[in-house]
Parts: C-alpha cells; sequence; structure tokens
C-alpha cells in the first residue's frame, strides 16, 4: 500500500479534538499517515466549530489559505469536516471551487469511503447527512503503540437543550448516547497504551443514557473508576439545570473523579438566562454549587460566559460580575455574543453594540484573572499532587510540566537526584514555591519523595 500523508488542522472544542483521532484511524486502512506541516500533505482536512463567529471565520480563513497550496499541487485533496460544514455544505464548493469534499458531523464514519471514491473519480462529494450509520462504534486499528498521558472520550453526541443562542442541536443532532460497554472498552485500551488521565466528553453528560435506557452518568464513572492503571477521570460538560444529586455523591465517592467541575453559567441574570432558554436561576446555580463544595470543599470551578446577549443591561452584567466574585470561578472562558444561524436569538431585538460587548467582555476578564492569581498565591508553600504529561528545556535546566486533580497547570524542577527515565505519567508530590496568574511553579524533591 502506497503511504499517503494527511495533514488536520483542528478547531474548537473538545470534541472535535476527538474527531480528529477517529478521522486519522478510518483513514489508515488507506495508507494515510499524519504529518504536521500542511506542504508535505496528500490529504488536507479542516475540522471545524461553528459555535462562535470566530471559530468559523478561522476555518473559512485557513480554507482561502489552500487556494495556493491546490494550485501548487493539483493532486492535493483539501475536506472541511465538522460544523460549518454541516451548516453550510454544499454552498462550501460554491463559494471554494477548490474545496474538494465537504462532510458533517455524524460523516466521518463515510469519510474512508468518500476519500476513497474520490481518489478514484475526482468528483467533489458533499456528506451533511445526520444518520451516524457505521460511525455508531468504529473499529478500527490502533495508530501509536502509546498515546498521551491525557486522552478525550465521547460518551455522547448531540445536544437536546435548544438554548436560544446556540447552533449546536442544528449541527450536532440530537441527543445520541454510545454504549457504556463500549465507552468501558475504549478507556481501557487507552489506559493500557499510555493513558492516565481520561476526560469523558458530552454536550451535557447528566443527560448520558437517559434516551436509550442505558446507566446514568454516575454509574458510567463509577464503571471507568474500576478501570486499573486509570488515575484520574474529568468530564465536560455538565448543564446545571440537570446536575444531579448521583453526580454530586461521585465527587465524595469516587477518588479518582478530579476535584474539579467545568459548569457553564453564561450570565448572572436571571433575565438573560430565561432569554437564553438555560432553565434555571442564578439562585438555583448557587444552591448546585452549595451541595458540591458540601462534599467537596476544595472543588475548583470553571465556567462559561457570554457578554453582550441581546438586551443584556448593565445592571444584567453587573450581577454577571457579582456571580463570578460570589463563586470565585478557577478559570472562565468568555466570550461576545455572535449571531448564529438557526439559533433563535439571532432574531431577537435589542442588540448590544460591539463597543459595549468589548468593554464588558475586558472588564470581566480583568476580575477573572484577579481572582485567578488571589487563589494561586494561597498555593504558595503547599505540596500538591500533579500529574506529569511533559518535559521542556527551560533557562534553569529541564523544566517538567502537568496538572493538579484541581485542573491548576504546575511548572517544575527536580532536585535531590536525577531523573531516570521520564515521570511523563506519573504522579508526583510537588512543593509549589511560587503562584502565578495563570499557573504554579514548584519544585519536587526526589530525597523527600
Amino acid at each position: 500500500m502506497n503511504k499517503k500523508c494527511v495533514f488536520i488542522y483542528t478547531i474548537g472544542c473538545q470534541m472535535n479534538v476527538y474527531d480528529s483521532e477517529m478521522f486519522k484511524k478510518v483513514l489508515n486502512p488507506l495508507g494515510y499517515i499524519p504529518v504536521e506541516v500542511v506542504e508535505d500533505a496528500d490529504l488536507v482536512i479542516v475540522n471545524t466549530c461553528t459555535v462562535r463567529k470566530k471559530a468559523e471565520e478561522k476555518a473559512f480563513s485557513f480554507l482561502g489559505r489552500m487556494r495556493a497550496l491546490k494550485k501548487k499541487n493539483p493532486e492535493l485533496i483539501v475536506a472541511i469536516g465538522g460544523c460549518v460544514a454541516q451548516q453550510e455544505g454544499a454552498a462550501i464548493l460554491r463559494r471554494m471551487p477548490y474545496v474538494d469534499l465537504v462532510f458533517g458531523t455524524r460523516a466521518y464514519g463515510r469519510l474512508k469511503a468518500m476519500v476513497e471514491k474520490f481518489e478514484y473519480d475526482r468528483i467533489p462529494h458533499v456528506d451533511v447527512e445526520m444518520t451516524m450509520g457505521i460511525a455508531g462504534e468504529i473499529v478500527t486499528p490502533e495508530l501509536d503503540a502509546e498515546v498521551e498521558v491525557s486522552r478525550f472520550v465521547t460518551i455522547m453526541r448531540g445536544c437536546d437543550n435548544f438554548c436560544s443562542y446556540c447552533i449546536v442541536p442544528y449541527v450536532r443532532g440530537r441527543e445520541e448516547s454510545r454504549d457504556p460497554d463500549v465507552i468501558v472498552d475504549e478507556v481501557r485500551a487507552l489506559v493500557e497504551r499510555g493513558a492516565r488521565e481520561i476526560t469523558l466528553l458530552g454536550q451535557n453528560v447528566n443527560s448520558y443514557g437517559k434516551k436509550e435506557g442505558l446507566c446514568d452518568f454516575p454509574e458510567l464513572l463509577r464503571r471507568v473508576s474500576e478501570i486499573d492503571g486509570l488515575l484520574r477521570i474529568r468530564f465536560a460538560t455538565s448543564h446545571p439545570k440537570d446536575l444531579s444529586p448521583g453526580l454530586v455523591a461521585a465527587y465524595r465517592d469516587l477518588p479518582k473523579l478530579c476535584n474539579h467541575i467545568h459548569l457553564p453559567v453564561q450570565s448572572g441574570s436571571n433575565a438573560v438566562l430565561k432569554k437564553m432558554n438555560r432553565k434555571y436561576t442564578r439562585e438555583d446555580y448557587m444552591e448546585r454549587i452549595a451541595r458540591l463544595r458540601e462534599v467537596r470543599p476544595d472543588i475548583s470551578l470553571s465556567s462559561d460566559m457570554i457578554v453582550g446577549f441581546p438586551g443584556e443591561t448593565d445592571a444584567d452584567f453587573n450581577e454577571t460580575l457579582e456571580l463570578v466574585q460570589e463563586v470565585g470561578f478557577s478559570g472562565i472562558f468568555a466570550f461576545k455574543y455572535s449571531d448564529r444561524p438557526n439559533a433563535p436569538a439571532a432574531n431577537y431585538e435589542d442588540k448590544v453594540s460591539d463597543e459595549d460587548k468589548r468593554r464588558r467582555l475586558d472588564k470581566l476578564l480583568v476580575l477573572e484573572t484577579e481572582i485567578s492569581r488571589t487563589k494561586n498565591l494561597l498555593y504558595a508553600g503547599k505540596t500538591e499532587e500533579v500529574l506529569v504529561d511533559g518535559k521542556k528545556d527551560g533557562k534553569e535546566g529541564p523544566q517538567w510540566t502537568g496538572r493538579t486533580a484541581c485542573n491548576r497547570v504546575v511548572n517544575f524542577t527536580v532536585t535531590g537526584g536525577v531523573v531516570e527515565g521520564s515521570l511523563v505519567g506519573t504522579l508526583v508530590p510537588v512543593y509549589i514555591e511560587e503562584g502565578l496568574p495563570h499557573s504554579l511553579r514548584g519544585v519536587f524533591d526526589m530525597k523527600g519523595h
């Protein structure tokens, strides 16, 4: 079999990262091997996100650069997948005629056949069917003998919540949960090949298994936690309205479940939350935070925020600032609202000006940085268990990097001996010397270990 090269450019969420790994797997039987340099590729795939306008623009900007590459190499295959492909479909071929293949969010199981057919007949093809087909569970050869320390595993696809600002249900379809036995087998295989931390992915993991009558999410967490060799479990994302007593109990009962949760609140204003169709109030959200902290007082919380939602007033935004201050998030992913196709909010009146959105976002990010810096300063003088995931050369010699269970990045040096082999994939006690705005700096003393 002739070896060919594929370059995959991934934009957007962790689920896209997981899907891009699936692209590599389904293309491997055709002889495609991943490369890091786009000019070396025989096939270029951009895996896209359309949750925000900026991500969509980034995808088309990348595709625009492929025109010159295709001119130099007419045999190059240019493909676009993911949410933008699902949203735009054949319109992409009309806009960019040098694109060859367009495939949607549930078509990657058919990607191999699409590429194989195009290699033969060179006829552009579009597949945005929302059925998974054989992609429901793809059995493919693993590409590498070993894998990274931290890996993603998608446990469900799609969303049934229909928040008024969100395009996800329209481009990823309705909720569909994977079989728990298949998930557990996939996690076990990754652990056997070197993974030590697994992040389970879904648009709303708390809904896992309900439609299909499978086990619920807390039970899935319990089953995954029983896998030998797995050190840590994380997940994303949990919808506040569905945060169950069972999941709260899992933070108490499962030692491998990290003391961190990403719980998107989006706004601190009840009026805005109602217009967003989030189905919870500010008070509901705070009650769920209290329940989590009751069983895990040290739990770390991160969140998503949208500023400048249609109709949001300065008073509404100030309520968001107050909530951020009250909760004390360890990190926030904050974005300016942008209209998305099909989402109801695109038709809402009382749009907020770009100037006001920019001003509010800047103010929120300043507050988030202050809170993060203050929290990180409190770690100085403590010893934290760090899962090591990498090594780099620093000015003062080798420097290792990893994360605490509460998801804080730690960069550290080693004293008291010479490291034989690698620390990657191990848990080490790191003495924190300094808390920085977005990370911690410390030292691992091998003699004191």
